[in-house]
């Protein structure tokens, strides 16, 4: 059974990641369609998150990211922070990025990464678009006051540059992972390596 201990190499990662999802909000935002959601481009640090770490360090890297917005520091896009964001229209993909890192970094350490990129790829869509619009978009008709549908079909604007996110962050992972294949594999009791993927 691995060893689930965290490491001070587990928390370094999980601090670098953290703060890669606060540089790529200083970029800004852009606001497109009917609701005030900003396209970031911090969906690409949830992605690269879960698939190079895998889903426990990448959790932790996501919680720690949003614990440190809700305590107030403006490291959203556009400089927001606190807890007011979450009655934002734009919060459910805030709390979306966090069962999303989690199912990347599932299915990251079962398929990859000795599969080809198109895997990768479906991985990076399932996790970082579908699972986390399921929880932003239904959260945006609520706070907007919009129905369903309406949410959903303005959600179309996040696409495209959601795929190019997923398509960029399988094929860094892909590259990390040739570089260094044993880095989604557990660690052995006994020694505290890691171990090969299965």
């Amino acid at each position: 059974m691995a060893d689930r201990r965290t490491t001070a190499r587990d928390l370094a990662q999980v601090a670098v990641f953290a703060a890669l999802l606060a540089a790529l909000g200083l970029p800004g935002t852009v606001t497109l369609g009917t609701t005030a959601v900003p396209i970031t481009l911090q969906t690409l640090g949830v992605m690269l998150a879960g698939g190079l770490l895998g889903a426990r360090r990448g959790l932790l890297a996501v919680l720690v990211f949003d614990a440190l917005v809700l305590a107030g520091l403006p490291l959203l896009a556009g400089g927001r922070g606190g807890i007011g964001v979450l009655a934002g229209v734009s919060a459910g993909y805030l709390v979306g990025w966090l069962p999303g890192v989690v199912v990347i970094g599932l299915l990251s350490r079962r398929l990859l990464p000795r599969r080809p990129l198109w895997l990768g790829i479906v991985v990076q869509v399932v996790g970082g678009i579908v699972v986390i619009y399921a929880i932003g978009v239904p959260w945006t008709a609520v706070r907007a006051h919009l129905p369903l549908w309406t949410a959903v079909v303005d959600a179309g604007k996040f696409l495209p540059g959601d795929a190019v996110k997923a398509v960029v962050a399988a094929a860094v992972c892909r590259q990390v992972h040739r570089a260094y294949p044993g880095l989604l594999a557990p660690r052995t009791p006994a020694t505290g390596r890691t171990g090969a993927p299965v």
